[in-house]
């Protein structure tokens, strides 16, 4: 059997030969317009090569810096616009032809220091005056550079040495005028004065902290004898201070007493009783604007008071009145002496940070006085490198010079006979045409072989139930499917061998199938009724249901008749099982429940009532039921059918399954939780098949055909490519 690689090859060659044919074709012409070229004039080379330069004498480091430099100049500068310009108004020649044309190669790491020129034309004597002239702009080009770098040099140096001089100038100030502000903090400090002051403010804090002890225990003494606060003593104190609270006070009072007096009398809703509250609500409201205004300053800043309290807190007598004042003054005296202390705290801080801050005082004294001696050192350099840079001028030169002189030598044309220019024009025309056969094919996307397919569906870790031949006999016409009603015939057993791998899945064989594949003229319509043939065959009551509702019914292949007004109305069709069941005439045990299509919306008639019940009574009273579904690229009817089937079983065919689209659709099919996909089926696969002695060659095998829907991507149709033939 020939490999996998050969066979692709083969099938590819069978359709895109034209392709291959028209790559030869073109690739010969080329071998042929190449070989038919007249033979190339006689040319002149002249070759010259410069070497680097180093001056005899040397008085400054910046000269030889500028001669070393010199030495590093790359093809683009050497063989600048100016250069050729010059060499090509010397010789009549295009400076930009010059330019292409010229060959200079750098020295080698490990050759000689030299630079090779080289130059190609009709005429020896122009070519070697284009070298020798090259060789001398070049020259010139590298001195010019070399005394512009260093007149850059010179100019950067003067450019800079006053802003140098300037931020000398600026480190010095500052340095003196950090002397000036902090010398005699630092002195103060070396001395002992901020020791001395930092234990005087500490002294003073522990006085007035002696001070606050006996103002506490004081206050502490004084709110014990009145039950009131240094706050709530001062709310009190002014509240009985007041004359006029103290007169509104006298009117509630009395008030108070008239109801209490009236009340054994009359009722709280008697005249004289309401008039009373009246009064003493007006009392109570005047009672506490008055206390807001006395104790807020005109009531901005009042606490919220009720009548009951401010009467309660401006009840005190004049002896109680002066412990209260007493204690407001004690809080008075405390709140100064805790503000002194706390302003002495500050400037004992402060102090002690100038103390800590004494080491970084000098640290920054000592850093401005090394930016002076940065700076100075900075200028300093510069004038020494500008006065060396001065003296580098009368130095200056070349970097360049010549090492030997331009030559001129005839170029050997050597020419290939015309007969091995169109034979190895052939030859490559022969790959090429092979190549772009084969890279056609892979573009195309599409498994040639099984060996490929096989190789796809193990990758997606899917189960192979099957390989089924390709069925062809010499008078199966391009539109007809292939339907295997002999009991003898040699292709059920590929279909039996189907049937017992499903048997052995899980632990209970499933009953419903679901027969689908991922694009069109894959052939599950064609494996579909000939597995439910098998089926039948081997005495299991199957039925087949037509579930592309979209397409026509290919009943007709098993001499089923179909129902004409089907479509008319499917769900009364599929609604009566006695009218949709039909019986194959010619195999025992097979039923069929032929398409009601096509149908506009199949989508309605699949999830339909009518179909649920068809299926659920199908289940109950068949050992095999087997779904002939659309295909997952052209709707999505599969996905709708496969909750009332046990799993799906796809239908792969070499040809025609593209490896993009089938990655696509079985990828989250497989890694699914709820989509059981029991396996896949290669259909038209090329393996051959043991056909009886007794059969002639030519003979159709007794096959069923169908001649009345040719369209279906279902029937059999044979691709553009050598069929193979079942072997006798």
């Amino acid at each position: 059997m020939a490999p996998p690689i050969l066979k692709r090859y083969a099938i590819a060659f069978g359709k895109y030969k034209w392709f291959g044919f028209a790559a030869f074709v073109l690739t010969l012409g080329g071998a042929g317009f190449v070989a038919m070229q007249p033979p190339p004039e006689v040319t002149y080379r002249a070759r010259g090569a410069m070497t680097y330069t180093t001056p005899a004498v040397t008085f400054s480091a910046t000269g030889s810096q500028i001669q070393e430099q010199g030495k590093q100049l790359p093809k683009e500068i050497l063989l600048a616009e100016n250069v050729v310009t010059v060499v090509g108004t010397q010789v009549n020649e295009d400076p930009k032809k010059l330019a292409r044309e010229v060959s200079l190669r750098p020295p080698k790491e490990d050759g000689p220091p030299q630079i090779e020129l080289g130059y190609t034309h009709a005429n020896g004597e122009t070519a070697q005056a284009v070298v020798q002239g090259l060789m001398e702009a070049m020259i010139e080009q590298s001195r010019m550079l070399n005394t512009s770098a260093l007149r850059r040099m010179i100019d950067t140096i003067e450019e800079r040495l006053p802003e140098a001089l300037g931020e000398l100038r600026e480190a010095e100030q500052k340095l003196e005028e950090y002397e000036r502000e902090e010398s005699v903090a630092i002195l103060a400090a070396r001395s002992g004065g901020l020791a001395g002051a930092i234990v005087g403010n500490q002294n003073q804090q522990r006085e007035i902290r002696l001070q606050l002890e006996g103002l506490d225990a004081q206050l502490a003494s004084l709110e014990q004898r009145l039950g009131l606060s240094a706050d709530q003593a001062y709310v009190s104190q002014a509240l009985s201070a007041d004359p006029i609270i103290a007169q509104l006070r006298a009117a509630l009072h009395q008030i108070e007493s008239q109801r209490e007096l009236l009340s054994k009398d009359f009722r709280p809703l008697h005249p004289q009783m309401i008039e009373l509250q009246k009064q003493e609500a007006s009392y109570n409201e005047l009672l506490e604007r008055r206390a807001t205004e006395v104790i807020g300053g005109g009531g901005m800043a009042a606490p919220l008071m009720n009548s009951a309290q401010i009467r309660q807190d401006s009840s005190l007598d004049p002896a109680r009145q002066q412990l209260a004042q007493t204690l407001v003054n004690l809080q008075t005296q405390r709140q100064t002496w805790v503000q002194q202390l706390n302003s002495l705290t500050q400037t004992e801080e402060q102090l002690q940070r100038d103390y800590q801050t004494l080491p970084n005082k000098e640290l920054e004294r000592g850093r401005l006085a090394q930016q002076v001696a940065l700076k100075q050192d900075l200028y300093n350099k510069m004038q020494q490198a500008l006065a060396d840079a001065k003296a580098a001028e009368a130095e200056t030169s070349s970097s360049l010079s010549v090492a030997q002189p331009a030559s001129v030598s005839k170029n050997e044309v050597s020419t290939q006979p015309p007969a091995l220019i169109f034979a190895l024009g052939g030859l490559v025309g022969i790959l090429l045409g092979n190549a772009l056969i084969f890279a056609i094919s892979l573009l195309e996307g599409k498994f040639y072989t099984m060996e490929e397919v096989r190789g796809a569906l193990q990758q997606q870790d899917l189960r192979i139930l099957g390989i089924l031949p390709e069925v062809f006999t010499p008078e199966l016409n391009a539109h007809e499917m292939p339907i295997l009603m002999d009991a003898d015939s040699p292709y059920l057993e590929f279909y039996e061998k189907i049937r017992s791998n499903l048997l052995r899945i899980g632990e209970k064989a499933p009953k419903v199938l679901l027969i689908t594949s991922v694009a069109a003229q894959e052939g599950k319509t064609f494996c579909a009724y000939n597995l439910a043939i098998a089926a039948a065959r081997a005495g299991k009551r199957t039925l087949l249901i037509e579930a592309d509702l979209r397409s026509p019914s290919q009943a007709q292949s098993l001499q089923v008749a179909i129902e004409p007004d089907a479509n008319l109305e499917p769900l009364r069709y599929y609604g009566q099982f006695h009218q949709c069941i039909r019986l194959a005439p010619d195999i025992e045990n097979l039923y069929v429940v032929p398409s009601a299509g096509p149908l506009k919306n199949s989508a309605a008639a699949i999830e339909s009532n009518e179909f649920r019940r068809l299926l659920e009574d199908a289940r109950a009273r068949f050992d095999l039921v087997i779904l002939d579904s659309p295909a997952m690229s052209v709707n999505n009817d599969a996905f709708l059918l496969e909750p009332f089937s046990d799993g799906m079983i796809l239908v792969t065919r070499p040809l025609y399954t593209q490896g993009g689209m089938l990655t696509e659709y079985v990828e989250p099919l497989t890694e699914s939780e709820t989509v059981q996909l029991l396996g896949a089926v290669i259909n038209g696969a090329d393996i051959p098949v043991a056909l009886p002695e007794s059969i002639p060659s030519k003979a159709p095998l007794t096959l069923a055909h169908s001649h009345e829907a040719p369209q279906l991507e279902s029937i059999d149709s044979k691709p553009p490519k050598i069929p193979t033939r079942t072997s006798r």
